[in-house]
Parts: C-alpha cells; sequence; structure tokens
C-alpha cells in the first residue's frame, strides 16, 4: 500500500478518530489490543499523524500474536496476568494525563485454534478483569479513543484466500480503506459529512419515542425493551471536556442500549464470529425477560459458552444496532472474521456491558445502573442478525406500530 494512502488514513485515526488536541498524549495499542510487527509501517504512519497534530508524546506499545499464543498454551497464567497489572498501571497513568487511544484491532482467526479452550478461557478473563476500570472508563466516554485497522498476514490468509498468499494483504488493504471511506482523495471531509449522515438518522429513530422492538426472521422472533430515557446514537461520542471522537473506524451502524430485563424470545446469527482466536457460527439463543436461559452454536458452541459464562451480566444484552443490509460494507461482499468490518454489514446485538446509552446514564454511579435498565459485564461481544430476511417494527411509547426495516433495509430514507 502506497504510504502516501497510509497516511491519509492514519491522519483519519488521528484526527477524526481520537481528535487529538495540542499537548495530548497518544497512545497506539494497549492491553490485549497491542501493535503487530505486521503493522509497523502503519504505526509509524500514525505516530507521525499525532506528531503532525501536536501531540506531547507518542507512545507505541509493540507485541506479538505468535508470543501471545504460545504463552497461552504453555505459560504461566498467573505471570500473564501480573504483567497485565503492570501495563494498566502505566495506561491508566497515561488517561489520568488526558491521553488518548488509538487500538488496532486484527487479530489471527484462528489464533487458538487447537489450545485448550479453558486455558484461553482463563487468560482473557484474567486480562479482562484487571483491565476492567480502564476499559469502564472507555466505553463512558471518559476519554477519546478508536479502533482503526490493518492487515497481517495471517488475517489476510483468511479473509483472501481465493488469491494468491504475495496479493492477500494487499488486497485487504484496499478492502480496509474502502469500508473505513478512507480510499478518498479527503478522507477527513468525507467522513464529516458521513457523521453528518448517520446523526440524521438517529434523530429520526430518536423521534419516535420508541417502546420496544420487534425483530422477525429465520430463526428469529424477539422482542426487545427500551427504558424510558434511552437515546439512539451514531457516529461521535464526546469527552467530559467536550472534545468529540469516533470511537469506531468504519461505522455504519446507529444503537443504543436494550432494558437489561426487557428481552424475550429466540434469535439466531446471520454471519460467523470471530472472538479471541476461535471461530463461532450458527449462534441460537433464547431469551426470558432479559436472560439467556438457553444458547447453541453450530461451530464454536465452548467458545460462545465461554463468553456466556464469564459473569452474571453475560448473560444479558448491553447494545442493539440497526444496519441496513446494503450498507457500503455489506455491498462489499467480503466476509472479514473481524467485528469491527462485520458488525458494520449487519443489524447485530451484544451479550454483555451496555453503553449508558439513556439520558443521564455517564454520570449513573456503577451501583445504580441495574435500577436503570443497564447491563454491566466484563464481556462485551457483538454478533450478527441481520439478512435481507430481517423485519424490524417499533412500539412507539403512544401505542403506534412503526416498520423499521424490511428485508433488511431502512423503510424511511432521512
Amino acid at each position: 500500500m502506497q504510504r502516501e494512502q497510509l497516511m491519509k488514513y492514519a491522519e483519519l485515526a488521528v484526527r477524526v478518530g481520537v481528535n487529538l488536541q495540542q499537548g495530548q498524549h497518544l497512545v497506539i495499542g494497549y492491553g490485549i489490543r497491542q501493535v503487530m510487527p505486521d503493522h509497523l509501517e502503519f504505526a509509524r504512519c500514525l505516530v507521525e499523524a499525532g506528531y503532525n497534530a501536536g501531540a506531547k508524546f507518542v507512545h507505541v506499545d509493540w507485541g506479538d500474536e505468535w508470543w501471545l499464543r504460545e504463552t497461552v498454551k504453555r505459560g504461566s497464567l498467573d505471570t500473564l496476568r501480573a504483567r497485565a497489572e503492570w501495563q494498566v498501571s502505566w495506561i491508566e497513568r497515561l488517561a489520568a494525563e488526558g491521553a488518548a487511544f488509538v487500538a488496532i484491532p486484527a487479530s489471527d482467526p484462528d489464533l487458538y485454534a487447537g489450545v485448550d479452550p479453558e486455558r484461553v478461557r482463563e487468560a482473557t478473563q484474567s486480562v479482562a478483569a484487571v483491565f476492567r476500570p480502564f476499559n469502564d472508563k472507555r466505553t463512558n466516554d471518559t476519554y477519546a479513543w478508536t479502533l482503526v485497522s490493518a492487515p497481517t498476514q495471517a488475517w489476510a490468509n483468511k479473509v483472501m484466500a481465493h488469491l494468491p498468499e504475495s496479493e492477500r494483504v494487499e488486497a485487504l488493504w484496499r478492502a480496509i480503506l474502502k469500508a473505513a471511506r478512507a480510499d478518498g482523495a479527503d478522507p477527513v471531509a468525507d467522513w464529516k459529512v458521513h457523521i453528518e449522515n448517520l446523526r440524521k438518522r438517529a434523530d429520526w429513530i430518536n423521534g419516535l419515542n420508541i417502546r420496544r422492538l420487534h425483530y422477525r426472521a429465520p430463526g428469529t422472533d424477539l422482542t426487545i425493551e427500551l427504558s424510558e430515557g434511552h437515546y439512539w446514537t451514531a457516529a461521535g461520542s464526546k469527552t467530559p471536556e467536550g472534545v468529540e471522537f469516533v470511537a469506531n473506524i468504519p461505522t455504519e451502524e446507529v444503537y443504543t442500549a436494550p432494558h437489561k430485563y426487557g428481552v424475550n424470545g429466540t434469535v439466531r446469527s446471520t454471519m460467523p464470529l470471530n472472538h479471541n482466536g476461535n471461530l463461532i457460527d450458527g449462534i441460537e439463543l433464547r431469551f426470558e425477560k432479559g436472560r439467556i436461559v438457553e444458547y447453541k452454536a453450530r461451530v464454536g458452541e465452548e467458545a460462545l459458552r465461554s463468553i456466556i459464562e464469564t459473569d452474571d451480566g453475560s448473560h444479558y444484552l448491553g447494545e442493539v444496532a440497526l444496519v441496513p443490509a446494503d450498507s457500503p460494507i455489506a455491498q462489499q461482499g467480503v466476509l472479514y472474521y473481524n467485528t469491527l468490518f462485520d458488525e458494520n454489514a449487519s443489524c447485530h446485538l451484544a451479550i454483555g456491558k451496555a453503553y449508558p446509552l439513556i439520558h443521564g446514564g455517564h454520570e449513573l454511579a456503577p451501583e445504580e445502573w441495574d435500577r436503570h435498565g443497564l447491563n454491566s459485564s466484563l464481556q462485551h461481544v457483538d454478533f450478527m442478525i441481520g439478512s435481507d430476511e430481517l423485519d424490524i417494527d417499533a412500539e412507539t411509547r403512544d401505542g403506534q406500530t412503526v416498520p423499521i426495516f424490511r428485508a433488511g433495509r431502512w423503510v424511511t430514507q432521512v
């Protein structure tokens, strides 16, 4: 990939993704999302873009998935946790100084194939527990953060397996830049238009004052209640200091938090999910009063179990997101095996932790979340449920039924 185009992508991540302010620290890579050797060139572009934007200091946390796999397979998991405790102390210090955070999610979809699932579960959950206070602040928009991806050879081998190996990384780069709206002459300007269009959609659906959503598709008959005072949002968040940022590049979704205890019925996934190096496909869930009471998967059921059985909150939903089946990423026809991209090709739900998308939600103490219908968990795992066969209706608080999706697409244009 030409460096000029990589620099435009990096500038997008820095100027739109985290909207870096003069004198801020910029952190590239943290936790399990360290910067992989394959990302050397792009990471250097991010460093340059950070200093161009006035960064006080740009920190890069380097890692290696091969090392991580071998350590989870054969190393001391107690030491891995202790290492995470050391890492998070430095990250929290930078966060306290107002740092902005960029991660490059690009895991090998088959990273943990053949590794004892119990060791994978123990390793990932123990590290997640160490980083939970930091991640709770991240998802509460205490500081600016963004996810912006780049290929690795292992990932490209999975996604572009139909091509000769020497062409796969370049092909995945082209697909990523197109999906991220970063392949044009001025991605920053293009994103300003995109953000405004998504916000118009969020404004429209907020104006409906929805009480409940009803999903219908093969294998899916699901109702999701929304808390009074909830709101839908899209393509933009704001720190307590008023700095706007975009957490996901790309993003095509409009999303909110379901009421923790208001989900009932059945749902079936429509795309494979890659989670922590394990592939899960054919997910089927049944809910009663918000709780997952039955679950199974055609592929990767043990990995699905490890998600749902993490804690009590991982038996509930934390996000409902609407994405049309004709979104630009869906039109690419590429299965990325990476949730950052696949979730923007399909309506999806998230098992686990909610974003506090009710009015006043960011000011709520953790112990108040449950009373307001917000779910808390170590997990936040999106899985895709959209298709050309999905219909969604909304029941409004004044008793009207309003069609939202038909055949997987928005009924109303805005």
